[in-house]
């Protein structure tokens, strides 16, 4: 596994890359894409850092890990490479979209047009073994991504931070609350959608409002 993040991630992060737990996260992974099909390909493992500098960071998504289907995961949460079929829990995201500030469905499920607005597409694990959800949990991930929540937290203001079901909810506090924003609700996934945990929670414009009490730039959806 080769690190591969943007210049400006490195001195916000420099401290994990020599730990032990860090380490032997690498170790892991390299094992892992050597001898079996892992996702995402291993140029878009650190994909959300690359493609959203930290100085550039307005909103933070948090997911759990990639999809574990043939080639969906891109490296950022929810996100599917252009082109492929959407996923239950980003069909829902785009209709709680459309509900919410009356934007057009959209035909791709690729994300990246987020991430250039400043929108941090965070997994908690950033792999996968193909076909096994969870496989790379509990490997060093959570800590390594707990470590960007962490930092970004203490050295930016006002950031809005979007935490959809239990698992996110849990990295409350991790985040100054007298600094930064907060929106919580449902998952996406059917089974909380379904439940009426999600819909209707209004994310995309509140966000949007908040961002232009601070005079900044909404976020096109």
């Amino acid at each position: 596994m080769k690190v591969s993040i943007e210049g400006g991630w490195k001195p916000l992060l420099a401290p994990e890359f020599d730990t032990p737990y860090f380490n032997s996260l690498v170790s892991f992974v390299r094992k892992e894409y050597q001898e079996y099909q892992c996702y995402p390909k291993g140029s878009d493992i650190f994909a959300a850092f690359a493609h959203c500098p930290p100085d550039k960071v307005r909103v933070v998504i948090l997911g759990q890990d990639p999809y574990h289907g043939p080639n969906q995961a891109n490296g950022l949460s929810f996100s599917v490479r252009n082109g492929l079929r959407h996923p239950p829990s980003l069909v829902n995201i785009f209709r709680e979209i459309q509900a919410d500030t009356g934007a057009e469905y959209p035909e791709s499920g690729d994300l990246t047009r987020w991430a250039e607005q400043g929108v941090l597409m965070l997994n908690a694990v950033l792999t996968v073994r193909a076909g096994s959800a969870g496989s790379h949990r509990n490997k060093g991930w959570e800590t390594f991504t707990d470590a960007v929540i962490r930092r970004l937290s203490e050295t930016r203001e006002g950031l809005i931070f979007l935490l959809w079901g239990g698992y996110a909810k849990k990295k409350i506090p991790l985040i100054d609350l007298h600094k930064h924003h907060i929106l919580t609700s449902g998952h996406p996934s059917p089974l909380s959608a379904n439940r009426g945990y999600w819909f209707g929670n209004r994310h995309f414009s509140k966000v949007n409002e908040l961002l232009l009490l601070k005079n900044s730039p909404p976020i096109s959806w």
